[in-house]
């Protein structure tokens, strides 16, 4: 069943017009990687769908429901949890504090994602009482997402969860991303191909605006050809 479809999206930063046209059909259950290089519209891609940056032009279609044009905070009640690339967590609070404050709903369910939450990143039960300023970047991350996972989402958008952390908190994330898999779908965009490789199912790749190819983890990986030219990953 297809959860996410974006249809020729078009959008706008000031006067620059950065995506110019992106097509996206995400399949429930399964996790979908958004690759391309730098500037390729990635992250204005989830912003766009986020509502963070409306689209000009173009559709947005959620389970059903086209919320093209509808505010942020609306999408999200619909069931979509953003984790942005700076992460957006309050660093003035604690570990707590931060899941508490992104609950919509207090209720056994809830309770129940951030009991799973907490097993998927021990970490964080060890931090439970300390600011996020002070948190490590891995552990920022860790929090980051599982205050996204903690309502009852239906897609979860990740941006660059990798960026910045140690190889060994990059398998933490990659193994809690395929945990996560099991209970929502994921549109992931990830700079680090082997993390991509290692979680995607299905692959959109981004350039200058545009989608320039769709197909599966498993085509991609053995097309060295496309990963030179899309990618910058040398044969």
């Amino acid at each position: 069943m297809t959860l996410l479809q974006v249809e020729n999206i078009q959008t706008y930063i000031d006067q620059f017009h950065i995506l110019q046209g992106v097509n996206l059909a995400v399949e429930a259950g399964r996790v979908t990687v958004i690759l391309g290089r730098n500037g390729a519209g990635k992250t204005t891609t989830l912003r766009s769908i986020m509502g963070l940056t409306p689209p000009r032009a173009g559709r947005v279609v959620f389970d059903g429901r086209d919320i093209q044009g509808m505010q942020a905070h609306t999408i999200a009640r619909l069931g979509i949890g953003y984790v942005p690339e700076d992460q957006g967590i309050f660093k003035d609070l604690t570990v707590e504090e931060n899941m508490k404050l992104a609950i919509r709903k207090a209720d056994t369910a809830t309770q129940e994602r951030q009991e799973f939450a907490l097993e998927l990143f021990p970490d964080l039960k060890i931090a439970w009482k300390r600011k996020g300023g002070n948190l490590s970047g891995g552990q920022k991350q860790m929090l980051s997402i599982a205050r996204a996972f903690v309502n009852d989402n239906k897609l979860l958008l990740i941006d660059e969860p990798s960026k910045g952390l140690a190889p060994i908190v990059v398998e933490k994330v990659m193994a809690a991303i395929l945990e996560l898999k099991k209970r929502t779908t994921i549109v992931l965009v990830e700079q680090n191909f082997i993390m991509a490789s290692g979680v995607g199912d299905d692959v959109y790749i981004l350039d200058d605006g545009h989608t320039v190819y769709q197909g599966t983890m498993a085509d991609i990986r053995g097309d060295e050809e496309l990963k030179k030219k899309y990618l910058g990953i040398a044969i």
